[in-house]
Order: C-alpha cells, then sequence, then structure tokens
C-alpha cells in the first residue's frame, strides 16, 4: 500500500524494512550545501539527517543562529547571579521515530558509550516514569483519582470530534464545539494543563492530539506513557546533538540575524536566492547569495520569540522585545501564498501567551510539603512529580513539576528546581492578589508555597529560602490558534527546488497530516522530510504512528475513556441478542471482551 503525501518526492512508510536500511549517497550531494537558518531543535534535526542519510559533507553545512546560544525552546540554563531558569519542557513517548531514529546514532553525554535513545530509554526503565498526585485542590490536597470520570455523552462527544474531517474543524475554537460539560471535566484538566490548551484554542489541533495519542489514553491520568531524559532537555538533548555536530565538522554563525529570503517564483519552480541577514550586534550586512545547490532550511517562527525575563525581585516586563516579532516569517509570507499568514498565529497576544518560573528551592521544609503531595522524595535523582501537577482551584491554573534532581549536571544535590506554569496570566493569585504577569519571582514563588500546603504564617518565612525566574512567553501557545489550510506553509513548498521550512509553524507532507506541532518529534518530522525531499534521500520516512487506524488501541482508548467500565449501549434487547449471536464464538467477541466493552 502507498501512503499518500503532498510532494511526490517524499515516500512514507512503516515498519523495519525501510527504517533500518543504510541510505545511498544522494545524486549530486557533492555539489551541494546547506545553510540552516536556527539552531533549534528543527534545524538540529537537519543536520543530523544532512549528515547521516544525505551523506552531506558536514564542512558544507552552516547554522546561522540569531541567539548566542542554540536549542531553542530545548533551553536550561544558569543566568548570572540568579541561578536556573528554563522557559519549559517537551513531554516524550515510545512512538516518535523520526526524532529516535536520529538520537540512536548520538553518543549521550551522560555517557558517550550510549546513545541519546539508549540513555533515555534506560533512564525510563530502571526508573518509570508515573504520578502520585495529578490534580490537587484546596491547598495541596489531592484533587483526581486516576480517573476519567466522563458521562457517556462526554464520551461521544470526544468520539465524534475523532471522526470529524479536518476540514469541518478549519478556524474552530474547542470552546465553539464541546460541552461545557467537557470543558469543566477532568479529561480537559488533565489534557489541557500537559499540553497547554486553552478553550479558545483551534478543535482542529485538539482532535489531532487525541488521534495521535490515542495509544497513550490510558496513561493520561498518571502519565505512565511520558518519558523524560535524566536532566533537563537542553542538557540530555541540545548540547550531545550539538557537540556531535561540531565534531563532524558542522559550522555556525552566531549572533547572526536573517530577517529575509529572496526568491525567484515561476509557475513551476521556486528557488530562494538569497539570505538577508546582519550581524545581531554590529547591524554589519551578513548576506549570502544562493544558487540551486545551496539548500536553506528556515525555521519559519519560534514560540519563545520574544521571551522576557523577570527576577526574584522584579516583575517581567511583558512589552518588551514585542516590536519585529515573526518578522523573517512575515516578510517571506509577503512574496507568496504558499509560504501561510503569520498574522493568524502572532497578532493576539492576550490569546498566545503564559508565563512559567523556575523556582530553586533550598528548604527541606518546603520538601517535605512536596513530598507530601508526590508521596516520594525530591532529592536523590529519581521521578518525583513524575510529570505536571496541576491546582484546579488556581485563579491563575497553575501547574507545576519537579523532574529528577539534580536536573542538571551541576546542581548542588541539596537545592531543589521546580518548574511553574500558569495558563492564566492576567487574573489575580488565591494568595498573592496580583496578575501573574505583575508579580516577581518571590511572589510567584509565594503563590506556588500556598498552593502545595504551607501554612499562610509560614509562607513569608520559607519563601526566603527559595530564588525564582520568571519568564513571560508571548507567543507559547500561537501554534494552536484556530487555523484553516494555507494558514501554514508545506515543509517544502510545491515546485521547490533549495527551501524548505522548519518548525511549529508548517504543513508536514503526509496526507492528510496526522502529527502534532508542540512535540520534539513535529520538529524533527519536519527535519526529515526536508532533508529527504531537497537532497533526494531514497529511504521512506516513517509514518506518523497509525494507532488511530489500529482496533485494539481504539477500543483500548475506548475503555480506558470509561474508566475501565462497560460502556452503556443504548439498544434494545432484541437488537442486542442478534448482535451477540453472530459474533458468538468470534475473534470479535473475544476482542470485545478483552477491552471490557461487552
Amino acid at each position: 500500500m502507498d501512503f499518500k503525501t503532498y510532494d511526490s518526492r517524499l515516500r512514507l512508510c512503516n515498519g523495519d524494512y525501510n527504517r533500518l536500511v543504510n541510505s545511498r549517497k544522494p545524486s549530486g550531494i557533492e555539489d551541494k550545501k546547506a545553510y540552516i537558518i536556527g539552531a533549534d531543535l528543527g534545524g538540529l534535526c537537519a543536520a543530523g539527517f544532512l549528515i547521516k542519510d544525505a551523506k552531506m559533507d558536514p564542512s558544507k553545512i552552516i547554522f546561522l543562529e540569531k541567539d548566542e546560544v542554540p536549542g531553542g525552546a530545548l533551553d536550561g540554563k544558569v543566568l548570572d547571579n540568579f541561578g536556573y531558569v528554563a522557559r519549559g519542557g517537551r513531554e516524550m513517548g515510545h512512538h516518535f521515530e523520526v526524532l529516535w531514529d536520529l538520537l540512536s546514532v548520538i553518543p549521550s553525554r551522560e555517557d558517550p558509550n550510549m546513545s541519546i535513545l539508549d540513555n533515555l530509554y534506560y533512564t525510563n526503565l530502571d526508573d518509570p516514569n508515573y504520578s502520585n498526585c495529578r490534580i490537587t485542590e484546596k491547598q495541596g490536597h489531592r484533587y483526581d483519582n486516576a480517573k476519567f470520570n466522563l458521562s457517556q455523552e462526554v464520551i461521544q462527544e470526544i468520539a465524534h470530534l475523532q471522526l470529524t474531517p479536518d476540514e469541518k474543524l478549519q478556524g474552530i475554537s474547542v470552546e465553539e464545539i464541546m460541552s461545557e460539560e467537557f470543558l469543566e471535566s477532568d479529561f480537559w484538566t488533565y489534557y489541557r494543563s500537559m499540553f497547554a490548551f486553552e478553550n479558545w484554542h483551534s478543535v482542529l489541533e485538539l482532535k489531532l492530539y487525541i488521534n495521535r495519542f490515542i495509544h497513550h489514553v490510558g496513561g493520561l491520568p498518571d502519565l505512565s506513557a511520558l518519558q523524560f531524559t535524566r536532566y533537563d532537555q537542553y542538557e540530555s538533548i541540545v548540547i550531545p546533538m550539538m557537540n556531535w555536530l561540531k565534531e563532524k565538522g558542522v559550522k555556525t554563525e552566531y549572533s547572526t540575524d536573517v530577517y529575509d529570503i529572496e526568491f525567484d517564483l515561476s509557475d513551476n519552480k521556486k528557488v530562494a536566492t538569497k539570505i538577508v541577514a546582519k550581524d545581531a550586534n554590529t547591524g554589519e550586512d551578513k548576506s549570502i547569495k544562493l544558487t540551486e545547490d545551496d539548500l536553506i532550511f528556515v525555521t519559519t517562527a519560534s514560540i519563545v520569540e520574544s521571551s522576557a525575563y523577570g527576577t526574584n525581585d522584579k516583575p517581567v516586563d511583558v512589552n518588551e522585545n514585542l516590536e519585529g516579532n515573526f518578522r523573517l516569517w512575515r516578510n517571506i509570507s509577503k512574496k507568496s501564498e504558499e509560504f501561510g499568514r503569520p498574522e493568524v498565529f502572532c497578532d493576539n497576544v492576550e490569546k498566545t501567551n503564559w508565563e512559567s518560573a523556575t523556582i530553586t528551592v533550598k528548604s527541606k521544609e518546603i520538601a517535605e510539603y512536596i513530598q507530601k503531595i508526590t508521596r516520594r522524595t525530591p532529592y536523590g535523582g529519581k521521578v518525583v512529580t513524575g510529570g505536571i501537577v496541576t491546582v484546579k482551584d488556581s485563579n491563575w491554573l497553575l501547574s507545576w513539576t519537579i523532574n529528577r534532581q539534580g536536573q542538571y549536571i551541576e546542581q548542588p544535590e541539596d537545592e531543589i528546581e521546580v518548574w511553574v506554569y500558569s495558563l492564566f496570566t492576567d487574573k489575580p493569585g488565591n494568595y498573592v492578589k496580583k496578575n501573574m504577569v505583575d508579580c516577581t519571582g518571590e511572589e510567584i514563588a509565594k503563590e506556588w508555597l500556598y498552593h502545595i500546603g504551607v501554612p499562610e504564617t509560614k509562607i513569608v518565612e520559607l519563601v526566603k529560602d527559595t530564588s525564582t525566574i520568571p519568564v513571560f512567553m508571548p507567543f507559547i501557545t500561537s501554534q494552536f490558534m484556530p487555523r484553516s489550510f494555507g494558514d501554514r506553509p508545506y515543509v517544502v513548498p510545491k515546485d521547490a527546488v533549495n527551501f524548505s521550512f522548519l518548525g511549529q509553524f508548517v504543513e508536514t507532507l503526509d496526507k492528510p497530516g496526522r502529527d502534532t506541532v508542540f512535540t520534539t518529534e513535529f520538529s524533527a518530522r519536519t527535519a526529515m522530510e526536508a532533508v529527504y525531499v531537497l537532497t533526494g534521500v531514497q529511504k521512506a520516512v516513517p509514518e506518523v504512528f497509525a494507532s488511530r487506524y489500529d482496533i485494539r488501541y481504539l477500543l483500548a482508548g475506548l475503555s480506558a475513556l470509561n474508566d475501565g467500565q462497560r460502556p452503556k449501549i443504548n439498544l434494545s434487547l432484541a437488537k442486542k441478542a442478534i448482535i451477540a449471536k453472530k459474533i458468538s464464538d468470534t475473534e470479535i467477541e473475544e476482542m470485545l471482551d478483552e477491552y471490557n466493552i461487552i
């Protein structure tokens, strides 16, 4: 069976026959050079696949990066005089076939004798991830019972959404279609806090997420479906990837601000002819003329673009760095309707922002409150929260997580790094009666202490043993805004010869596109598709894991949504008897019984 794609140059596959074969060197690859605009995960993966599968000479691969460090949204670092800070992190699952393909050949930082994938695998095999408490209320008391608690009507509503054609969901928000009962359900609390969905976000994207992760439905209440790296993803993924690329000979030009691309566009051929760039510090022109043998891989925009940092004593400046947002994509989009519509995603900061904060805790007394909720010590390098803990009655809808400690390789053993974020940054807190965006780091820490059960009489004293760095990200959920076909360009536009688009704001080339944008896998997939199409790699790209087409996962997912109970089937006794007779002593009966459907 052939899988449909939007570009005949791309083939899709499943199974190991196509995946494990060593690629042949594409014809003419010796004459080609690659410019990768943005050293984020998509860019790093593009360089990796150029070396691994396209057999390109690494010395002919050049990163053009505006910032002074790589990694994009996968950042975690120490700010001088302030402490550790991370803007966010990404959960990972078993079926990230494209990302695991690349990370299986790159040595890990923790143990160079193991690949990044090996290290991730054994870290999670030896210390499986799961949450002992997913939702709290009333200052640190557990709310969830590790179930969805859905009515039959809401289950049917979710099933109906899964079956609705993508075309009918264009430009529509979740709250326009889903019922009030769904929006108030525990399922939505689990889902929205895990992926950072808002009620006004794209219902098409929600459908894609439910379909993409049907095989993980049963692991959603306790987050047992997830895997996390041993250390922060910047340390466990970005640094070893960058080290590997550098050792191979890949070059990086930091502080290079690419703000436009020039093209020669005709009816049957599209060619990038010039990278328009300047030195981000001096303004010196650093533009590059291109030939058809000069391949460019462009991250159109970043969800962490225009981030603004506060300190323990100062709130963020929400208006900082907003001028010129999505500038590169805006300039590119003017050249052709096929290059997308960035304004759909970046012109409504009120609906695309949230704020996170990294709290450094140096108090064993605070650790005791953490342990009451997680039922695990926050020290010692093992799973702590197992993922996000969401505070159901928080005015900010605050969530927090503690990964394996130390989260950073050089982190002191007596420190705990807590990452918190809130979906509602414009509402007064429950303890600190201020909007989150107006709070200092210390005030955010006070609000968190309140919600983990620290008595109000102790908060002022215990907060002295914390230091907090807040980060406001105006476009962090912009990729979820309601969209229509054409709002995002294809990874490789029709008839494009030497350019491609990467990241969270593109359409993949599978038909229909089934992957989900807010994942590390999506960045890797856009990179693999771009490299294979532009260089002529003869291997096929693994299709998105097809759990939505596997009756076993569908039945298991239905059973999980119903908390393991048999669903109520609204048929007369006579009709039930007829159906029972027809499936009696068949594999259908056996399967339905196995998944507790009948």
